[in-house]
């Protein structure tokens, strides 16, 4: 039997926050969309996938759906319940017998969970993913408990919902034609339609996307699924010094400083960038700076240093690897540090396309000893910590 899927990508997700929908917003540096959808492209049950979305939203789909098997868009409705019509409506010409309708903003969606609903559609023309309700429930009267909900026989509906193909398309026609669009889930369409759904077991992994913090316990949680698979794990150092010279700025860490002097070097000589890269090859045990950028070629006159540090981060991904954290300590007299700290964090996280909060940058001075106690130039040391496949 055919299954095909809708995905409902149509929504604008405003208490998430951001710039964008939080469908497009990335978790593990990938749209929380293209998560979604390479469950149900990927799955081997589901044939056609349908995603319904805003028009205006049809490059961040392009970027999100790049090389995935999935069918050309849709345009969504003003509710849910529309866009699922849209989707449905879509899919007749390719007449699949099974339909899976399920949220975009659910991106943890697991293959195990996709095959208990297709297989519970074998014995009833809908099923729905929930969880039993282990919470006491309020029900609030202006602010305050009005009164204890009995919670048995209470459930949480996730999605995929999963239909009959026919059975619920018709059951959308009826509800638009009869003027009822408040309907809140594809299960409650089929209720109104008189439709038999049964219940499966769902996952508490699979969680609905909808304000910042929950877009940020994605991150966290996508990050430590990609260390886990990751266990060799690589500690990087670096040095490096460079003298002061006639100049009005110094480059630190990705960042220009109005200084009296510059710092002389064969690149925008960034002391602290250079030390950082080192430290990623070190941990790679790949040579250093000089091997992959030699001073004597001329290409690298004037050079900004994020170009070599960059380099450094692709070449721990392209060994499959992941940068888990970098410290990075400054030694000088002056220019202060202190004002800049939070900038060159943020910058390096920017290169590394890490979060800041795995970058350290500080300072200390040599106490008026030694070349940087002098003031005639600075020196700085970093660490990074990788983490590589097991070879």
């Amino acid at each position: 039997m055919t299954t095909a899927a809708v995905i409902v990508a149509a929504g604008r997700g405003i208490r998430a926050g951001g710039n964008v929908p939080k469908q497009y917003r990335s978790i593990g540096s990938v749209p929380v969309l293209r998560h979604a959808l390479q469950a149900f492209a990927g799955h081997p049950l589901v044939g056609p996938v349908q995603t319904v979305i805003r028009m205006e939203d049809c490059d961040l789909f392009d970027a999100a759906a790049d090389r995935l098997d999935v069918l050309p868009p849709v345009a969504g409705g003003e509710t849910r319940q529309a866009s699922v019509r849209a989707g449905l409506e879509a899919l007749v010409t390719a007449r699949p017998e099974r339909v899976l309708i399920h949220d975009a903003a659910r991106p943890f969606v697991t293959g195990d969970l996709i095959s208990r609903v297709i297989g519970a559609l074998d014995a009833a023309p809908g099923a729905v993913p929930g969880l039993a309700v282990v919470d006491t429930l309020k029900r609030a009267d202006n602010g305050r408990v009005g009164a204890t909900v009995d919670r048995t026989g209470l459930w949480m509906a996730q999605t995929p919902q999963g239909f009959r193909f026919d059975a619920i398309l018709d059951a959308h026609r009826r509800a638009h034609g009869a003027g009822e669009e408040s309907l809140t889930d594809d299960a409650a369409v089929a209720e109104w339609a008189g439709l038999e759904v049964v219940l499966v077991e769902g996952d508490s992994d699979n969680v609905k996307l909808t304000t910042p913090q929950d877009l940020e316990q994605a991150e966290e949680r996508m990050a430590e699924a990609a260390f886990a698979a990751v266990p060799d794990v690589r500690l990087g150092h670096g040095f490096d010094v460079h003298a002061f010279a006639p100049g009005d700025h110094v480059m630190l860490c990705g960042v220009r400083i109005p200084h009296e002097a510059a710092l002389k070097g064969h690149s925008d000589a960034d002391v602290g960038l250079h030390a950082l890269t080192d430290a990623i090859y070190g941990a790679l045990g790949d040579g250093d700076i000089g091997t992959h950028f030699p001073p004597t070629d001329p290409r690298w006159a004037g050079a900004a240093s994020h170009i070599f540090l960059a380099a450094a981060a692709d070449a721990v991904a392209a060994r499959g690897g992941l940068i888990a954290h970098v410290d990075v300590t400054l030694v000088c007299e002056v220019p202060r540090i202190g004002p800049h700290a939070a900038a060159m964090r943020q910058r390096i996280a920017d290169i590394l396309a890490i979060a800041p909060g795995r970058v350290s940058v500080k300072a200390t001075t040599s106490e008026q000893l030694g070349f940087t106690g002098r003031r005639e130039g600075i020196a700085a040391y970093a660490t990074a910590t990788i983490r590589l496949p097991l070879s």
